[in-house]
């Protein structure tokens, strides 16, 4: 008898963790119908490219990926936030097998069937009970929802992925526990707008163990709680209900950690933004929030050169990120998109002035970022390793998200391994890390 080839499929995956939660749903599908997942343009049948479409590098950088996919292998699926700005795409390529926009497993599968036949076998074809996941095994992405119900003007996001779709509270706990039960130690909670979970649900219950609970977000952290890992918050607008969140944070399961898009602080900017908050209340808030959980870490996300931000408006949002004591910054120079209702305003700042305000608001963060870290020199706490080199091994605090905020760096690194636990002692630090050696006096 011959033995016939298994089918492989190569995958790109490009865009936030919110695209990469798609490509691992995907991934899950392909693999449990039979098919090999391959990390080779010429080992593989077809490539599927994931895109993102949010602003013009990002867009670059998607045709670029579909490009060379289709240079190297030659049958290549479009999918993702790209996917919902078909012109662009069709423009440069007219030999693709198909495009589809985000959450669209249906339509890819679909499409990988009419090119390569599934190979399934259930009885040899198995895979986790979590599915397939492109991060390491301690850690892992959960995507609560999907859409937006904001109107932001440089956003497209709504108009790609619709507004807001909450999933059932009991689908994202079971998808948590399989998570949990194959090694997983920390919960990373994602979506467009986390905080809004369950708003769509209204008065819906979901039954979960025999037990109703209420589709929202403070009973979904509060069962999330209950698993005993670490979880951790992002995209999380701070709408008043999220103050009863708090009071649930500790060191070992919901983290004292909050990933806020505040995107500016000028009342002036977020109005035109259409952005929610406004300075002093965030302000407020924060310094609220830091008197019931004082070692809070913040993330937070701003663009730069919105149109008609002045030097005010500019040295407003110093200011905030000066008093809010942000921890960990991400910075967006503003460039037009098209959809964003935001490009048809005037007043554009020029493009040498948005760089020079970048590069000033990252200098203030590295010296808020430098203070803070200097205060924690010659304290202890608990971390976790995510990679192991020859001199030392790379690993996190509760204060830190994987790949977008600082690290601490343990010396004498013999015997780690990704995943372990342990308490340290924080030695020095610069800009943005930390240096710790194993806490000998615990």
């Amino acid at each position: 008898m011959v033995q016939q080839k298994t089918p492989s499929i190569g995958f790109i995956s490009l865009g936030c963790p919110k695209a990469g939660s798609d490509t691992e749903k995907i991934l899950s599908r392909v693999r449990s119908e039979g098919y090999q997942i391959s990390p080779d343009y010429e080992k593989s049948e077809l490539v599927v490219v994931n895109t993102c479409g949010f602003i013009d590098s990002a867009i670059d950088e998607s045709l670029n990926a579909i490009d060379e996919a289709l240079q190297k292998n030659g049958k290549v699926i479009v999918t993702g936030c790209l996917g919902e700005k078909r012109e662009i795409i069709e423009k440069k390529f007219n030999n693709l097998i198909a495009i589809t926009g985000s959450e669209a497993v249906d339509d890819v599968m679909n499409a990988i069937h009419q090119t390569v036949p599934k190979p399934h076998n259930p009885f040899e074809d198995l895979i986790p009970k979590s599915g397939i996941r492109l991060t390491p095994k301690h850690y892992a992405y959960i995507k609560i929802s999907e859409g937006c119900n904001h109107k932001c003007s440089f956003c497209i996001i709504p108009s790609m992925r619709g507004k807001l779709v909450s999933r059932s509270l009991a689908d994202i706990l079971k998808e948590a526990e399989n998570l949990v039960s194959e090694g997983v130690r920390e919960l990373i909670i994602i979506s467009q707008d986390t905080s809004a979970y369950g708003v769509d649900f209204q008065l819906k219950t979901s039954f979960y163990n025999g037990k109703p609970l209420k589709n929202d977000f403070y009973n979904l952290i509060l069962e999330l709680k209950k698993l005993g890992v670490w979880v951790r918050l992002h995209y999380v607008y701070p709408y008043p209900h999220v103050d009863k969140i708090i009071n649930l944070m500790d060191d070992e399961t919901i983290l004292p950690y909050l990933d806020i898009p505040f995107q500016h602080a000028s009342p002036k900017i977020l109005k035109s933004m259409r952005r929610p908050g406004n300075f002093e209340s965030n302000i407020e808030r924060i310094i609220r929030w830091r008197k019931e959980k004082p070692g809070l870490s913040i993330r937070s996300s701003f663009i730069v050169g919105y149109p008609g931000e002045t030097d005010e408006d500019f040295n407003l949002l110093l200011e905030f990120i000066r008093e809010a004591n942000i921890d960990h910054v991400g910075c967006f120079k503003y460039s037009d998109v098209e959809g964003a209702t935001s490009k048809a305003l005037s007043d554009k700042v020029p493009a040498s002035l948005i760089n020079e305000r970048y590069d000033i608001l990252m200098q203030t963060q590295q010296e808020v970022s430098e203070m803070n870290l200097r205060k924690l020199i010659n304290t202890s706490c608990r971390v976790v390793v995510d990679e192991v080199q020859n001199d030392f091994a790379i690993s996190r605090s509760y204060r830190s998200a994987p790949e977008v905020d600082g690290v601490v760096f343990l010396q004498s690194p013999q015997g780690l391994q990704p995943g372990d636990e342990l308490d340290v002692k924080i030695y020095d630090s610069d800009e943005y890390n930390l240096y710790a050696g194993p806490d000998i006096d615990d």
